[in-house]
């Protein structure tokens, strides 16, 4: 790191709540039509350069702070109740997260949304026009 004043990093933080939704644009008789819970298991991934000066990116505590707010909304309630949320897919729910961390996290870079322990989205921000 000598010759490399600075080098970059993806830092992750792994965030976790509890919610009950529905799928409401599936096809008739679909089991996510139902009404049930998950486990949801959320990444915020924040990519950047770490300067000398400081030997971090961020501080994990400023991430945990920035999630706050949406773990407040999200943990035991009923998602699909959560404006924006209407169909609260995991894909939606991956960009739903993203619309309110960027403007806080300007090094965000992905975020995973799992809602089981062998299913995932990953969503890395609004395509290029």
């Amino acid at each position: 790191m000598e010759n490399n004043p600075s080098f970059n990093v993806d830092l992750v933080r792994e965030f976790r709540f509890e919610a009950a939704h529905r799928l409401p644009l599936v096809p008739p008789g679909h089991k996510c039509a139902r009404l049930h819970g998950h486990s949801f298991c959320i990444e915020v991934c924040i990519r950047g350069p770490v300067p000398p000066s400081t030997g971090w990116l961020l501080d994990f505590a400023d991430l945990q702070k920035a999630f706050a707010p949406l773990h407040d909304l999200l943990d035991h309630h009923y998602l699909n109740d959560i404006p924006g949320l209407e169909n609260p897919t995991s894909e939606n729910l991956a960009v739903w997260i993203w619309q309110r961390l960027k403007p806080v996290l300007p090094g965000l870079a992905e975020i995973v949304v799992r809602e089981t322990c062998t299913s995932r989205c990953i969503y890395r921000g609004p395509a290029a026009q």
